[in-house]
């Protein structure tokens, strides 16, 4: 209760409804598996690759691309495969999908061979080291172009005019900078001479380091060897920058301006392009230099580096050999690297993988496993197939999209279907034909087609249908975009064999185009049938259990019940209106129960507090049927 200590108006803020329950998002996809570039873990010779490998979050295919690289093939283990993954997301994002989050699985070559590319850049200063354009993550991705520009300012010398009232008689301090800060390299030319342009070769003898002194704001100039620069009268100062321009391909070069090459610097390229958090957090490259470390205390901020940031700032411009090289894709990835590993609980910087990765984010609510149905091994596909099943099942509120093995006949998909019994997983078959997106159609020449696995196509197909229907709305009579054709064609007879066994079929339609005909699980359990139940049940689920963790250790009586009772029938009021719920009324829709029915005194001494709910889901017209008879006209219809 409040304090009323003193004499006064007290206003208080209270509430006198229930606590409202917010459905959770259901449409937000989460695809595991083998990328060409992006974030992923890894160990550099006992050095930790970036911290930020968790899975990022994707919102277009533009986004895809610039995170985790292109359609391009792989070549994993000398072997030029697809990208399954990326063409499954954007097959995605072409059916409707909105929200993916991608977790990239990578099995490198060797401990010594992670497939990340780099280029020494030789800095000839005192102490003379080498600076290292590191690839941030491995694959052929990171062979990019870095090509360093200098850019020069105008003239920037002035001096200050006689005053004899100025105590720090600024009027001797000769030739300063205008906005020059500590760190700023200058180029100083005498005067009489012309001053270079452009992107004139850097001479390392006319380059200056400012300092500024703190507490008078004088500026002294600094050469190679931290040797003092006196700048005359009349010469030409300009501030010397860096352009840093990485060209990742032919669609894609990323520019970073105004860069230093001291710490001080407030845009230093070994900040702005850094391994663990650079300014643009999709940087393809960092600057690896060990020429000063700026958190080591016993090394002087200025002193000790001053020649080192000259050296760096010639060396970056003058590299020789601008693209990166050495980046593999690794090895194939199986079932087990495709589940991945759990997060170390005692190593923050140990952090999950694979699916594992995935199921540490809340608001998934579809996961596929694009690479799971594309081995040649049958056991294979099942092995993955079943990782994707175990890693639903646990975490209770997400459904396993299920992709079965290429070219499968009849039998073949009937043998895989039989392997599992999950009411958290839907299986599609068959593959899908496109045409390759990565050639341009040449006239007279067949265009290249490729088949891919349907779960990139359907969890885009699970997003659209809950965007525009609602959740409870089985994602099935459902049109397929971008797609030439299907690889087999699944007519009645077929489906009368596959649907029975929780088989989904893809089917093609003359005037109605390709359509996913099917919505089953793969259950033996015919209350958990139809996927749209099991769907709505985990997001009531879900939407439930989030928004009532506040009634958690409150006192358990009659008040909390009530409240609770009131809250979750609010919320399930909602759902029938909105046509989740079967009935003509709410009462034939739901009930809900919170009161001594529920709870016995041995359940109130453990700090139980249970809940009874009950709904009537509504479930997919199926088979629908129209009985047609001849009847004349003087004959009446039975009532």
């Amino acid at each position: 209760m409040p304090e009323y200590l003193a004499p006064g108006v007290y206003v208080e803020e209270v509430s006198f409804r229930a606590k409202s329950i917010e459905g959770v998002p259901t449409s937000t996809t989460g695809f595991a598996g083998m990328t060409r570039y992006g974030p992923v873990q890894y160990i550099d010779g006992g050095a930790r690759g970036p911290r930020s490998t968790e899975p990022r979050l994707i919102t277009s295919f533009s986004d895809f691309e610039r995170v985790y690289g292109g359609l391009d093939p792989l070549v994993l283990g000398g072997d030029e495969r697809l990208p399954f993954l990326a063409h499954a997301a954007k097959a995605f994002f072409d059916n409707g999908g909105k929200r993916l989050y991608v977790s990239r699985v990578f099995v490198p070559n060797s401990a010594t061979d992670l497939g990340l590319a780099g280029r020494d850049v030789p800095v000839a200063s005192s102490p003379g080291t080498t600076a290292h354009w590191r690839a941030r993550w491995p694959g052929r991705f990171g062979e990019v172009i870095v090509v360093a520009n200098v850019v020069r300012s105008k003239n920037v010398a002035f001096t200050f005019p006689a005053d004899p009232t100025d105590p720090l008689h600024r009027d001797t301090w000769g030739p300063q900078a205008k906005s020059a800060s500590t760190g700023t390299v200058v180029e100083i030319t005498p005067a009489g001479t012309t001053p270079p342009a452009g992107n004139v070769n850097l001479v390392a003898t006319a380059l200056a380091l400012v300092r500024v002194d703190p507490a008078t704001g004088r500026q002294t100039f600094h050469g190679p060897g931290n040797a003092p620069v006196t700048v005359n009268a009349g010469s030409v100062i300009q501030i010397i920058e860096l352009q840093v321009s990485i060209r990742v391909d032919d669609d894609r070069i990323d520019s970073y301006p105004q860069l230093g090459t001291h710490p001080k610097h407030k845009r230093y390229v070994g900040k702005i392009l850094q391994k663990d958090d650079p300014a643009d957090e999709d940087a393809t490259v960092w600057l690896d230099y060990g020429g000063y470390d700026p958190t080591d205390p016993t090394v002087s901020d200025f002193t000790e580096t001053g020649a080192n940031a000259i050296g760096l700032m010639v060396a970056l411009q003058q590299n020789p050999n601008p693209r990166l090289t050495g980046g593999n894709d690794g090895q194939l990835a199986v079932g087990s690297d495709l589940a991945g590993q759990e997060a170390n609980l005692d190593d923050a910087n140990v952090k999950a993988t694979g699916l594992e990765a995935l199921g540490e984010l809340d608001d998934i609510a579809i996961v596929a496993l694009p690479d799971g149905g594309t081995y040649d091994s049958a056991d294979l596909c099942a092995d993955a197939a079943g990782r994707l099943i175990g890693h639903a099942e646990r975490l209770r509120y997400r459904i396993a999209v299920v992709d079965a093995p290429q070219e499968s006949s009849i039998s073949e998909i009937r043998a895989f279907r039989a392997r599992f019994d999950s009411k958290y997983a839907a299986l599609y078959h068959p593959w899908i034909e496109i045409f390759d997106p990565t050639e341009r159609v040449a006239q007279g020449a067949p265009p290249r087609r490729l088949l891919l696995p349907p779960s990139g196509f359907v969890t885009g197909i699970y997003a659209r249908s809950d965007i525009q229907r609602g959740v409870f709305k089985a994602p099935a009579n459902e049109v397929v975009q971008g797609l030439t054709r299907l690889e087999a064609n699944i007519n009645k007879a077929r489906q009368d064999v596959l649907n029975p066994e929780g088989i989904n079929a893809m089917r093609f339609f003359p005037g109605r185009g390709n359509r996913v005909w099917g919505a089953r699980t793969m259950s033996s359990d015919p209350e958990w049938k139809y996927v749209n139940v099991r769907r709505l049940f985990a997001f009531l689920e879900h939407s439930i259990d989030k928004s009532t963790q506040w009634a958690v250790f409150e006192p358990n009586n009659e008040r909390l019940w009530a409240n609770i009772r009131q809250s979750v029938e609010d919320f399930l009021l909602v759902q029938w209106r909105d046509g989740a719920l079967l009935g003509s009324k709410p009462e034939e829709a739901y009930f809900v129960r919170c009161d001594r029915t529920t709870m016995v005194q041995n359940d109130l001494d453990n700090g139980r507090l249970i809940c009874l709910i009950g709904v009537a889901p509504v479930k997919p017209a199926e088979f629908v049927i129209f009985r047609i008879g001849q009847w004349t006209a003087d004959a009446k219809m039975a009532s």
